[in-house]
């Protein structure tokens, strides 16, 4: 017998948790789909053996690149989705980043809504993840109205030192936006939380925030290992009537008045491009022929700095950030991107990034060495994209803005030199590195050149949204976790006045 609700759905990650969170209130029957479990606790959630050399908890779905190759992903099917696995950095963007701007190869389009707009939203998706930080230390921080709720999360002596050397170098360096409750997460193990799967309450993630708050609502429910297949639609094509999806190998339908898509930018996309039918062809919410284009997904660089007179006795490292070079680089004007530590490097984590370092060595690198994360902003284009093939995902992501980003790599490596780190290493990730990956069902004003209206709402279909990642119509350079979840909360607020 099929299933019905008031609204589905689909996915249980920072979009879908959000949205889920933001109507409990509205008494309407909500059922999420979610194709994973719960994830459980076991001796290797701190292992960082166990996670980082053995893959303990890597998924072995494979997508195909572009030269045909399958690869892993590194996506994450669990309840809360991949940010089970996240840094639980949650910044804002910068007030820059909503309005278009020329970049070094290329030019950012800007948004249809302005930071103004999402202000609100922002502030209550930081009360929601219960988010760390001070505004006051980065000179990049957008205008809000009320100030973080809780202080940052506090440097390790070891970090402080680094902060101190980044002030003598002529650097701001600020208090990364945390969603991590420190003390809590500790209580379970000594180690950083970046990477690390999440199976307490430590990190705020989006089933530890939105999820569990929008449960205690007994109007909302989960459903766990339903994996969505296709969307059916009415014989018109205005309206969604169901989600198709397996769960325990057999074909089960649930109907509904409304449906939302918040699987992930990937997945979303090949789920609409999966629900193709007579009167959508092409896909579902696909008239603009931009569904599963302009994919984005962040030029990022891990980048080593190594003192070897002095060790690095922090535990989880990740408090600290600078944006500098983010909105112009000092010499060409240009934005650069964002610079931002990594959670503590063990010899462990160092040896499975770099197979061919003797075990001894990875160790000694990682006693003297600081982990950093660069990224610059990847620019939408719509031959970077998204398709299915065969029911198989196809990633064609065409790299853009690397001139820029080389460029950060240098302006940082000088200011590592400068603060005192003599060695500095560099890798910058490969075009299979699928890290917030955004972009696939673009948000806008047109239905020419768009796929979901700022609302988050199909242009074609009324009762169809798209709340994650996908929808980003840039993907700036910081992490887009806030953003979505703030756009997500914005888009339950337009269902409920519907």
């Amino acid at each position: 017998m099929d299933q019905t609700a008031d609204i589905v759905i689909i996915g249980s990650g920072i979009g879908g948790a959000s949205l889920a969170y933001s109507l409990a209130d509205t008494g309407r029957r909500i059922v999420i789909l979610e194709r994973g479990e719960h994830l459980r606790d076991a001796p290797q959630a701190r292992d960082d053996r166990a996670i980082f050399l053995e893959g303990f908890y890597r998924s072995t779905e494979e997508w195909l690149g572009d030269d045909g190759q399958a690869f892993l992903p590194g996506n994450y099917y669990y309840v809360g989705g991949n940010s089970k696995f996240f840094g639980a950095v949650m910044y804002r963007y910068r007030l820059e980043d909503f309005s278009p701007r020329p970049h070094m190869d290329g030019a950012s389009p800007g948004w249809p809504i302005t930071y103004e707009e999402l202000e609100p939203w922002y502030e209550r998706a930081e009360a929601i993840f219960k988010v760390r930080g001070d505004p006051s230390q980065d000179p990049t921080e957008p205008p809000r109205i009320s100030p973080y709720r809780f202080p940052p999360v506090p440097d390790e002596p070891a970090i402080a030192a680094v902060r101190a050397r980044l002030k003598e170098a002529g650097i701001h360096p600020s208090s990364l936006p945390l969603a991590i409750d420190i003390n809590e997460w500790l209580r379970r193990a000594k180690t950083g939380w970046d990477a690390f799967p999440n199976t307490g309450f430590g990190k705020i993630d989006a089933e530890v925030g939105p999820l569990t708050a929008a449960l205690d609502s007994s109007n909302v429910s989960l459903v766990t290992g339903a994996n969505v297949v296709r969307l059916e639609t009415d014989p018109a094509g205005r309206k969604v009537t169901a989600a198709v999806f397996l769960k325990d190998g057999v074909e089960r339908r649930i109907s509904a008045g409304i449906f939302a898509v918040a699987a992930g930018a990937v997945q979303s996309a090949a789920l609409l491009l999966r629900s193709a039918n007579a009167t959508h062809p092409r896909g579902l919410a696909n008239g603009s022929d931009q569904l599963g284009r302009n994919f984005m997904n962040h030029n990022t660089t891990a980048m080593l700095a190594i003192d070897p007179r002095s060790a690095n006795t922090s535990v989880y490292q990740k408090t600290l950030a600078f944006n500098d070079f983010y909105n112009a680089d000092p010499e060409t004007g240009f934005p650069l991107g964002n610079v931002q530590l990594l959670g503590h490097i063990t010899g462990n984590i160092l040896k499975a990034n770099a197979p061919l370092l003797p075990r001894w060595l990875a160790g000694l690198i990682a006693r003297n060495c600081y982990g950093w994360f660069l990224t610059s902003e990847d620019l939408p284009n719509p031959e970077s994209r998204v398709t299915v093939q065969n029911d198989r995902i196809v990633m064609h992501w065409v790299r853009s803005n690397m001139r820029a980003h080389e460029l950060l790599i240098r302006r940082t490596r000088g200011v590592m030199r400068r603060a005192g780190f003599p060695i500095v290493l560099t890798r910058t990730f490969g075009r299979k590195t699928t890290s917030h990956q955004c972009g696939t069902a673009r948000l806008g004003n047109s239905p020419e050149t768009s796929v979901v209206s700022p609302e988050c709402r199909s242009h074609e279909i009324e009762n169809l949204y798209v709340t994650d990642a996908s929808i980003l119509p840039t993907s700036a350079a910081v992490n887009p976790a806030l953003t979505i979840a703030a756009l997500a909360i914005k888009a339950g607020a337009s269902i409920s006045r519907s």
